[in-house]
């Protein structure tokens, strides 16, 4: 048996975006956030704490590593525990090539007590100390200078 082909009829009728029923629980294409301000807190909160991690990872890469080592031989003139709320040993050391000559000064930063102590109880003979050249330390609670001493050795 053939079915009758159906065929489209024309209307006058056309539908427009008013006359869709979307309802209560229709999708939309923006979600609706009830409370911005915590997003944006919890962002701020994000941010803060990613550039908090990253100054704590360049500070310990610039205390870790050292652009440069070596040791100056001299006298040292003064070694003091400055400083408002991070103490650190600054001290500064003279060195001499020649007697009667202008002493060139070499400043330096102790981090280690021990080391500190050891310089006090030489103040007055010829040492020589070792030392690594930390570059970019972005802060002075680590010492005020670059160069951080880590031995010594008495010449005299």
């Amino acid at each position: 048996m053939d079915q009758p082909a159906v065929t489209p009829q024309a209307s006058s009728w056309t539908p427009t975006w008013r006359d869709l029923d979307l309802g209560a629980a229709s999708w939309s294409p923006r979600p609706v956030n009830p409370d911005p301000r915590g997003a944006v807190g919890l962002k701020l909160l994000l941010l803060v704490l990613a550039l908090s991690g990253l100054a704590a990872a360049y500070t310990w890469a610039t205390l870790r590593w050292s652009y440069s080592e070596g040791e100056r031989a001299g006298y040292v003139q003064k070694l003091s525990r400055r400083g408002w709320i991070c103490k650190t040993w600054e001290g500064e050391l003279a060195m001499v090539t020649m007697p009667g000559a202008i002493p060139e000064k070499f400043y330096f930063s102790v981090p280690s007590e021990a080391v500190a102590d050891r310089i006090n109880r030489s103040m007055g003979k010829r040492v020589a100390l070792q030392y690594q050249q930390h570059v970019g330390v972005p802060t002075s609670c680590f010492g005020d200078t670059e160069y951080f001493v880590s031995g010594l050795v008495v010449v005299e």
